[in-house]
């Protein structure tokens, strides 16, 4: 009997879960130890991770409405978010001592900006629907990581609601983008334009690519 898109999210999701030592920084925020200046490049990083997947997003949204209708109010979700997550960010890295002049002169890392430059790739080539389900397993972690990260900046360093409103946006669960992704992934199974083999290449590589953000930023 043929997998649904629930089944098939839920089982890809299980698979592709990350160890337990693939975000090496954020024991580090959780217990406190991650100083202000870690939590600054955290927030620099970001919002060019933000920027770049806004434009992958956004273009996502324009291949399926002609490639995969089914999967365009998925990415359209997404880019309408990383704009939300675009204004919060400001108050998080203002917050962390990062002003205006600061991050014109940064200079991004290149462990850090892996991950959007593959999310880009994929948004230039890759079938929507095979991108809808390796995104899917991958936010996973990532709520899980924001609303460890949001605790830690109340507790630790006392960052108000607004500061921490980033990594609460994100910590959220949404049933409407998971609504949104089972139809997709569904269209995509009815009409047998789902590669399970590609999308799991491109969650395992997603995974990799964040861990390697984590990792970039938990160096001494």
């Amino acid at each position: 009997m043929r997998r649904t898109a629930g089944e098939l999210l839920e089982a890809t999701t299980a698979r592709l879960a990350p160890d337990p030592g693939a975000n090496p920084l954020l024991p580090l925020i959780a217990s406190g130890a991650a100083g202000l200046d870690t939590l600054a490049v955290l927030a620099l990083e970001q919002r060019l991770v933000i920027a770049a997947d806004l434009r992958s997003f956004s273009h996502l949204a324009e291949r399926s409405a002609t490639e995969e209708p089914a999967s365009a109010p998925f990415f359209e979700m997404l880019a309408e978010g990383e704009a939300v997550a675009a204004e919060a960010l400001g108050a998080y890295a203002e917050a962390c001592g990062v002003d205006a002049g600061r991050a014109a002169s940064y200079e991004p890392l290149p462990g850090c900006q892996a991950y959007p430059s593959y999310v880009a790739r994929l948004a230039l080539g890759a079938a929507p629907a095979d991108v809808v389900l390796a995104l899917s397993a991958n936010f996973s972690s990532w709520g899980g990581y924001c609303a460890t990260i949001s605790k830690a900046l109340r507790d630790h360093h006392g960052f108000t609601d607004q500061a921490r409103a980033f990594f609460d946006f994100f910590a959220e669960p949404s049933p409407e983008l998971e609504e949104r992704a089972r139809s997709a992934v569904q269209a995509g199974l009815d009409t047998g334009r789902i590669d399970e083999e590609a999308a799991n290449g491109y969650g395992r590589l997603l995974q990799s690519y964040e861990s390697m953000f984590w990792t970039t930023l938990a160096r001494p």
